[in-house]
């Protein structure tokens, strides 16, 4: 455990930001070897954002040894906080410490293993931001799409008659097909959710053959807002792909537009792999622009 009234080093970052002061802010502590996960926590809970990414060495480190469970090797590792509890995985987190990592010196650009709660993960990261591979993909049958539509606030008329899967990369989430004009009149209700299995949260969006106008809402969040998610951008693919929205075979590419509702502006250039009408593969990429620095005490 590092000690109370020590300092560490850190930067706040927009992630998938076509500017500052967009996309989705997130923390980035550096050299947190010898935090507790309530010391994590409480920072966590301090910065009040909607992730924090804490930057650890690897357990494998970088000479071809064997990473976690006998794994490939990892750069690093990141363990990533909400200000209520621990993630295995999470998009935005995931991308946001890769460039930090390299924009600091701290690495080199180029492929990146990252090491966190779901294995180890590749990133590419370039000058503007970062490339983000997903784990596995994963898919379930969902609720009805009424039944969900009625649990986001919505009418079973708005859904679209697309199936709602839970879909994911390393974390899942559903997603709820509806008209394009009725995405930002969404509002979920928690006591309906939590009769429903949608995995991390819901992803309420529109369609238009390439872009996806997106809402979502996640669980781990109390189920309010997020302005970026790589997580369910990914996992978008993987639903996209199950849908029949995209090619069956072969490699498509997309866009998530999100967080315009909040102010903050949000876009995550994707593409999923799919052989025989499932999904194999997703990636993500981001802009990470810097917005500030500075030094934060270690709690007790």
């Amino acid at each position: 455990m590092s000690s109370p009234g020590a300092e560490l080093d850190y930067e706040v970052v927009d992630v998938f930001a076509p500017r500052a002061f967009a996309g989705n802010p997130l923390a980035v502590v550096f050299d947190a070897d010898d935090l507790s996960t309530e010391q994590c926590q409480a920072l966590a809970d301090e910065f009040h954002l909607s992730e924090t990414s804490f930057l650890c060495a690897p357990r494998a480190g970088r000479d071809g040894h064997p990473g976690p469970a006998g794994g490939p090797a990892a750069d690093y590792r990141v363990r990533i906080f909400t200000p209520y509890a621990e993630l295995p995985f999470a998009g935005h987190p995931s991308v946001g410490a890769a460039h930090t990592l390299v924009r600091t010196g701290r690495l080199p650009a180029g492929r990146l293993r990252q090491e966190c709660g779901v294995g180890v993960l590749d990133l590419v990261v370039d000058d503007e931001g970062a490339t983000l591979s997903g784990g596995t993909p994963t898919l379930e049958d969902g609720p009805d799409p009424a039944v969900l539509a009625r649990a986001m606030g919505l009418s079973a008329a708005d859904a679209v008659g697309v199936p709602a899967h839970v879909a994911g990369c390393g974390l899942p989430f559903t997603f709820l097909a509806v008209r394009p004009e009725v995405v930002d009149a969404a509002r979920p209700d928690p006591a309906l959710l939590g009769e429903l299995g949608v995995g991390e949260g819901v992803s309420v969006l529109s369609w238009d053959g390439a872009t996806a106008y997106a809402r979502v809402f996640a669980a781990d969040l109390q189920w309010g807002e997020d302005p970026a998610t790589g997580s369910a951008a990914l996992g978008t693919g993987v639903w996209l792909a199950a849908a029949g929205l995209v090619a069956g075979d072969g490699t498509s590419s997309y866009v998530v537009r999100q967080g315009e509702r909040l102010g903050r502006p949000s876009v995550l250039s994707c593409t999923v792999t799919a052989s025989g009408g499932r999904a194999v593969g997703a990636t993500t990429h981001g802009a990470v622009v810097p917005i500030a620095r500075g030094r934060i005490r270690v709690p007790s």
